[in-house]
């Protein structure tokens, strides 16, 4: 790990003009995955902003019924929450499916929202990888893929989005708050927050430099069966190889997201409309664009299977 300087933030206005101001800055909370980085010198910021202080931690109704949830919200509380687990009970079952007790003690709602990816390659200094080294090329491209994306990727990336949690944000249509160091907030629907990797794996979402997550804002109930399936090599701390969030109405109608499979959460609206057409016209939309390896072309049947058993549950 090399040396960095630090500091405790006291607000999100102050948090967000330090990291403005000092080149390489990052700011940290639970430091699940960001210190892991450290570690490995994948990550290597030279300035660390303590943002645990700065009163992001609570979860509140909000005027429209809906729920906003503050960043620094961690993992354990927010699944527990009564209103999450009885108004938008895919996001707490999507949270309990990822990590340990003790890492969701710890990690934040910023800090999953933020998660990066857990390509191998991407860990692998040795190896080359766009997302970590710009332009020195994509080892996972003619490498062992099985884990990657299949959809959604590209010709310089093919790594996956690892979180759990931002699959179910994403079927809840949240919205995301954040503030920059002018102290102009803004809200950035989930849909758009994710970058996909493009020809710039590296720049990962739209926040701007110094830009701060404040709170993930959820709408108001949809009632439905709320249901988060996740499909791993093994049954704990796992990441998973195709994961479906799914908001089920009694008329048969449905949102859903898919994880495991692309960089981003993956959600095509279009593909919802085909529900009354059946699981395979459902799978073909989602999937229209699939580009999978020989190592990972399992996962394009496995989607179909697994939103099947998804739809099956809902009517049990």
């Amino acid at each position: 790990m090399k040396a960095f300087t630090f500091e405790r933030a006291k607000s999100p206005a102050e948090a967000s003009a330090a990291a403005a101001r000092v080149d390489n800055a990052k700011f940290i909370a639970g430091g699940t995955n960001l210190l892991d980085l450290m570690k490995l010198e994948i990550e290597a910021p030279t300035h660390l902003i303590d943002v645990n202080g700065i009163g992001l931690d609570r979860i509140e109704d909000t005027p429209e019924n809906g729920l906003r949830i503050g960043a620094l919200v961690r993992n354990t509380d927010l699944a527990a929450h009564e209103r999450v687990r009885r108004d938008y009970g895919v996001l707490s079952r999507a949270l309990l499916a990822g990590a340990s007790g003790q890492l969701r003690n710890k990690a934040t709602t910023a800090g999953n929202l933020l998660q990066r990816t857990r390509c191998p390659y991407f860990y692998d200094t040795a190896q080359p990888c766009n997302k970590r080294q710009p332009g020195s090329g994509c080892s996972a491209l003619e490498g062992y893929s099985r884990q990657l994306a299949v959809v959604g990727g590209s010709d310089h990336c093919i790594a996956t989005n690892p979180s759990d949690m931002n699959v179910a944000l994403r079927v809840l249509d949240a919205t995301i708050e954040t503030v920059n160091p002018d102290g102009i907030a803004r809200s950035i629907p989930i849909a758009d927050f994710q970058r996909l990797p493009g020809d710039t794996p590296e720049i990962e979402t739209v926040l701007e430099k110094g830009e701060i997550v404040t709170a993930v804002t959820l709408p108001k109930p949809v009632g439905g069966t709320q249901i988060y399936r996740k499909v791993r090599d093994r049954s704990s701390y796992a990441f998973a190889l195709v994961s479906v969030a799914a908001v089920v109405q009694v008329d048969g109608t449905a949102h859903v997201a898919v994880g495991g499979v692309a960089p981003k959460p993956w959600r095509i609206e279009a593909a919802e409309a085909e529900m009354p057409r059946g699981i395979k016209s459902v799978t073909a939309r989602l999937m229209a664009d699939a580009r999978p390896t020989e190592h990972n072309a399992f996962k394009v049947p496995l989607v179909e299977r697994t939103l099947a058993a998804v739809l099956a549950e809902s009517r049990t």
